[in-house]
């Protein structure tokens, strides 16, 4: 009982951000920002273009590399933060890329949403419930981004990715690790903002819209230098494998000094890591599929090569995954 993965795919907007861009914002620099966090660019939505857009474009390129027909798609996981509907986003995409009978839902969990949702489609895969599902990550994160503040527009870009995964005899997911610790949820949060309303004289109500991006930079990149590299560990651990079997290396890309941290204390050589951060910034739960999607069209990445992801973010929640690709 096991699973295998066997297509990805991309989605990426056509507005480009650059550095340069962001200094006509706000107090910063080409070089303050490249120093800090290694982006050089980041990919932004454009005005009419909804998170359902990015989502199918991604899941319909990740079907036509798996050679899969959209009709025998059992579930669709969406992973996102930032719907285009807060009762839920994938339906939409499942209505969209023609899964007629496939169930979708959404998945939250920030930017580890991604091997959640991963990890989710796997169980149903594995007990045999479902026979083929799409996970996809999407985030538009400029809607709630304040582009006043220098401490978090910097970072963050748009974009989807999507990996099908298919029942098969031999399991490809080799092992995982998921953690959550809410005691540190304050320092990163996209929270509700509301206004007292009276009703009547005995009721009233909250409401109002969602606060901007708030992050404390310092922690949240502590938190991820030692708790992420942990989770690996484990993660290797439990496959009875070591960092020294490991192809590739596939992080949530939140910057470029992270992924170099978390890649170092694994010992794992630079060439064995996979960063895109440079170009898109970070995506939130779409990263690690794009990062994914032009190595695997490439073939850079082969067949029965490891790879570790994980990812990281809000909640703060983190996780990994190791599997074999094909």
């Amino acid at each position: 009982m096991g699973v295998r993965f066997t297509g990805v795919g991309a989605a990426t907007p056509t507005q480009t951000l650059t550095n340069a861009h962001l200094s006509a914002l706000v107090e910063t620099s080409d070089e303050w920002i490249r120093t800090r966090t290694g982006i050089t660019q980041r990919l932004i939505a454009a005005p009419d273009q909804r998170l359902v857009d990015l989502a199918a474009e991604a899941a319909m390129s990740a079907l036509a590399m798996a050679n899969l027909d959209a009709t025998a798609v059992d579930l669709v996981i969406l992973a996102t933060s930032t719907p285009d509907d807060l009762f839920g986003t994938a339906c939409l995409v499942q209505t969209r890329i023609g899964a007629t009978n496939a169930v979708a839902f959404d998945l939250t969990a920030a930017c580890s949403g991604f091997i959640f949702g991963l990890v989710t489609a796997a169980q149903y895969l594995q007990t045999r419930t479902y026979r083929s599902a799409i996970v996809i990550g999407a985030d538009i994160l400029s809607r709630w981004v304040d582009w006043h503040d220098r401490r978090t527009c910097i970072l963050f870009g748009d974009g989807a990715g999507a990996m099908v995964l298919q029942a098969s005899d031999v399991d490809q997911l080799l092992s995982f690790e998921l953690r959550s610790d809410g005691r540190l949820n304050e320092h990163l949060t996209l929270s509700f903002q509301g206004n007292t309303q009276p009703l009547c004289d005995a009721v009233a109500i909250a409401q109002g819209s969602f606060a901007p991006i708030a992050m404390n930079g310092r922690e949240v990149y502590r938190f991820a230098v030692t708790q992420v590299p942990e989770v690996i560990e484990k993660a290797l651990h439990r496959a009875h494998l070591s960092a020294d079997d490991i192809d590739w290396l596939v992080l949530h890309q939140a910057n470029q000094r992270i992924l170099d941290a978390v890649a170092d204390r694994l010992g794992v050589p630079a060439h064995k890591v996979i960063s895109n951060v440079s170009q898109c910034g970070n995506t939130s739960a779409a990263s690690i599929p794009i990062a994914l999607t032009t190595p695997l069209q490439q073939r850079q990445i082969e067949r029965g090569d490891l790879i570790a992801t994980a990812g990281f973010g809000a909640g703060l929640t983190w996780g990994a995954a190791l599997f074999r690709w094909g």
